[in-house]
């Protein structure tokens, strides 16, 4: 405070003291009792004021002394005044400064006829004082004098701020003067403890109302003063059960939901709380009934009015043993809460077994602690510890209630999330066990992917696979189940099945989506029972790319539009036919064929990766192509960069699945191919061009295998087959393969002949010579296919 601030006119002599002793405020009633000017004692010690051989008071530890002190005159004569100091919170960086009040001595006497003392003090049912147009007090009840620690006829003449010079005395003084110039009644609520209180803070409840003469003019105000703890307690029980109930649970993470439990009851119920929950490890993620000394238990969370929670003995994930002897395995293993008191020696008792949790509560002064259990459908969770330092109440029967009730709904909540945790976890595991662990390496394409489970919806049904086929062709595929969870896992695993078996037998991409929607259409059936409620949906994207003829076909039931990047421009969209989602059924699906320069990359992905709610599809697209086509070294970089640059780094709220391929080419080099005219007699020469054919690619050692292989094939393709006939060998440096095709559409099949059988053991002759054979029809006809591992042969 400045020392030239003005100070209300009034005849309390008031003044200002610093917190090094000097003077910085001088009231007028100070110069009428001692006669000094402000000018003239401003910026001196306090001290200088105090007669000779006049001891100055004691620093008072409580923020207020009240006494006599002998004082010099201006004049040399020396006064007696009783004078009431008491220390003013500081403003901004100033230091604390002490306000030192004498009331004046006109008000020292009683006034026994004064109407307005007798009006108020006969009628006031409780603690009553009366104030008077300038706000000077002009007499207290006892029950008033009593609360302010006063005696009354010491307290006359002073306003509110001269009586103390705390936050709410400069409250209550704004509400005096609002009543005075409004003339309405003004209530005011102040948690507090009072002067003259030996007890802790109370709620008080004040009430002002005008005092006014029979014109109607207010003459004055008469203040009561209620205490209503006990309604206020019960209302800020009832607003901290709501609160936890808004707060606690708002998500499905245990660690979260057992903050969030510490946050709600710090500072309303105690000044450090702990939640620590039974180790996941130990008891298998759940115990049914109470468990065993010693316990187990994982500090989950913790909270303190205490920045960074210094009274905390264990850290966040770490594990601690308590013996049956101490408070948190007591309340377990009986399975109600447990309040220990220093006060009676309880909380030391409590605490012997741990010579570290006992120093802290000597080191911060921890007088009352209270474990709870967590309980939740029959489950035991673990335990919270309330504890309390700062305030200076015990727990009571009522804290305890309200304790239990609050965790009583956090527990529900850790429950939730732990059934969540797990079943989320059961789900990841399912799902990351039917999608492909590795792509493989194919001659076809180079490909990468990735798979993101969603961040809050659950586990979906989204999965891709890359199956390598006859012919050095590859297919790819993308798929998104409906729906979340174990069931949209389990029939993503059963889609998954399904297509690489329709694609073992080399269908075209329509006739695949064909087989694949009948499938779903009986799954909904199965899982709505008699009545078909249609339960099971999906959608799917099926290609397939030779490498030899670089032409790439594509079917789509309802998936988004796959991309292009062609290896010298930027990525566009391909235009496909848009075919029913899977499990509509009787609908048609439509294959496209595009060509494909060697080294141009196709982009797959599911709806979950351009869904946001910050931008519209447009927009995410618009992002897709930039950072596909922007330059990267590989496609684990460029699957790298799509994810980053439209997913959120919470997470998306959907499953992603993103597979990339970059194509690759067969040299003509690499191929050969004859056309067979339909005689047997030509036989032997195709033989020799073949062996030729494999000369000139320098795989001479696998020669008569190769040659057997073609033989057999073409022989029984001009005997059971229908011209033209042709032959085509395929050779990428590993694999030898032998392709004969006509336009029959009779497919062959193993049998073993028997002893006379003149026929039958062609197919098996080259079963047990080559790693696989197969066929697989054309728009044409077939084509027989047989695939020699050259490794093995060299």
């Amino acid at each position: 405070m400045s020392p030239d601030e003005p100070f209300d006119e009034g005849v309390a002599a008031r003044a200002v003291i610093a917190a090094d002793g000097t003077l910085t405020g001088w009231s007028e009633g100070a110069r009428r009792l001692l006669g000094h000017a402000a000018d003239e004692v401003v910026g001196r010690p306090a001290t200088d004021l105090l007669a000779d051989g006049a001891i100055p008071p004691p620093v008072p530890e409580q923020g207020r002394w009240s006494g006599e002190l002998t004082l010099r005159h201006r004049d040399g004569h020396t006064v007696s005044a009783w004078v009431l100091a008491h220390r003013r919170p500081p403003e901004g960086p100033e230091a604390v400064e002490w306000v030192a009040v004498s009331p004046p001595e006109a008000a020292e006497a009683e006034l026994p006829d004064d109407p307005l003392v007798r009006a108020s003090l006969t009628q006031s049912p409780c603690a009553t004082m009366i104030f008077d147009e300038r706000l000077r007090l002009r007499g207290v009840n006892d029950a008033m004098a009593d609360l302010l620690g006063m005696p009354a006829d010491r307290l006359r003449g002073l306003t509110p701020t001269e009586i103390g010079s705390r936050p709410q005395n400069r409250e209550f003084e704004e509400n005096l003067r609002r009543v005075l110039s409004t003339g309405r009644r003004q209530d005011m609520q102040a948690y507090m403890k009072a002067s003259g209180e030996t007890r802790g803070a109370h709620a008080w409840l004040a009430r002002i109302a005008p005092l006014t003469d029979d014109s109607g003019r207010v003459r004055g105000l008469c203040v009561t003063a209620h205490d209503f703890t006990d309604q206020y307690r019960a209302r800020e029980r009832l607003q901290l059960v709501n609160e936890a109930s808004v707060r606690i649970g708002t998500t499905l993470d245990v660690t979260r939901t057992a903050q969030e439990l510490a946050d709600v009851c710090v500072p309303a119920l105690a000044d450090f709380v702990s939640v620590d929950l039974l180790d996941a490890r130990e008891h298998g993620g759940e115990s049914t009934g109470p468990p065993t000394a010693p316990v187990s238990l994982r500090r989950a969370a913790h909270q303190s009015v205490n920045a960074h929670s210094p009274e905390a003995v264990a850290k966040p994930g770490q594990v601690d043993v308590y013996p049956e002897n101490s408070p948190q395995a007591a309340s377990l293993i009986l399975g109600h809460s447990i309040v220990a008191s220093g006060r009676d020696g309880d909380l030391e008792r409590w605490l012997a077994w741990d010579p570290v949790r006992f120093r802290r509560v000597r080191e911060y002064g921890i007088h009352s602690t209270m474990s709870v259990p967590l309980q939740a459908r029959g489950t035991t969770l673990g335990v919270a510890v309330f504890t309390r330092f700062r305030r200076t109440e015990d727990f009571t029967a009522d804290d305890v209630l309200l304790a239990e009730e609050v965790t009583a709904r956090a527990a529900v909540c850790i429950d939730n999330a732990r059934r969540y945790s797990r079943e989320r976890e059961t789900t990841l595991t399912l799902q990351r066990s039917l999608l492909p662990r590795s792509l493989p390496r194919t001659a076809a394409v180079e490909a990468a992917s990735r798979y993101l489970p969603a961040t809050r919806s659950g586990v979906g049904g989204d999965w891709f696979d890359v199956i390598p086929l006859s012919g050095m062709r590859v297919a790819m595929v993308v798929g998104d189940v409906v729906g979340h969870g174990i069931q949209a896992s389990a029939t993503m695993g059963r889609l998954r099945t399904a297509v690489r078996t329709l694609a073992d037998i080399d269908l075209a991409p329509d006739e695949l989506l064909t087989h694949l929607d009948d499938l779903v259409v009986r799954l909904s059936q199965e899982s709505g029972g008699d009545s078909g409620t249609g339960e099971v949906g999906a959608t799917c994207l099926y290609a397939v790319y030779d490498p030899v003829s670089r032409r790439c076909t594509l079917a789509r039931a309802g998936h988004p539009l796959p991309l292009l990047v062609p290896p010298d421009g930027p990525a566009r969209q391909l235009d496909l036919p848009s075919g029913p989602p899977l499990g509509v059924g009787g609908l048609p699906f439509e294959c496209a064929e595009v060509e494909l320069r060697e080294g141009s990359v196709l982009s797959f992905h599911t709806d979950g990766l351009l869904a946001s709610r910050e931008r519209d599809v447009d927009a995410s697209q618009r992002m897709l192509r930039e950072a596909l086509s922007a330059p990267a070294d590989s496609l684990d970089e460029i699957c790298e960069r799509v994810l980053h640059t439209l997913l959120p780094p919470a997470g998306s709220a959907d499953d992603v699945a993103l597979l990339l391929a970059r194509t690759r080419g067969l040299p003509a080099s690499q191929v050969a191919t004859w056309d067979i005219p339909a005689d047997p007699a030509l036989v032997a020469p195709i033989r020799k061009q073949v062996v030729d054919q494999l000369d000139q690619w320098a795989l001479t050692e696998a020669s008569f295998t190769a040659e057997l292989v073609v033989s057999e094939l073409v022989t029984n393709a001009i005997r059971y087959g229908a011209p033209p006939i042709r032959l085509r060998l395929i050779h990428d440096g590993s694999t030898l393969i032998c392709e004969v095709s006509d336009t029959n559409h009779t497919a062959p099949h193993l049998r073993r002949a028997k002893t006379w059988d003149e026929g039958g053991r062609g197919l098996l002759l080259v079963a047990q010579l080559t790693q696989r054979w197969g066929s697989r029809h054309t728009a044409e006809g077939k084509t027989i296919w047989a695939e020699l591992e050259l490794l093995d042969e060299l």
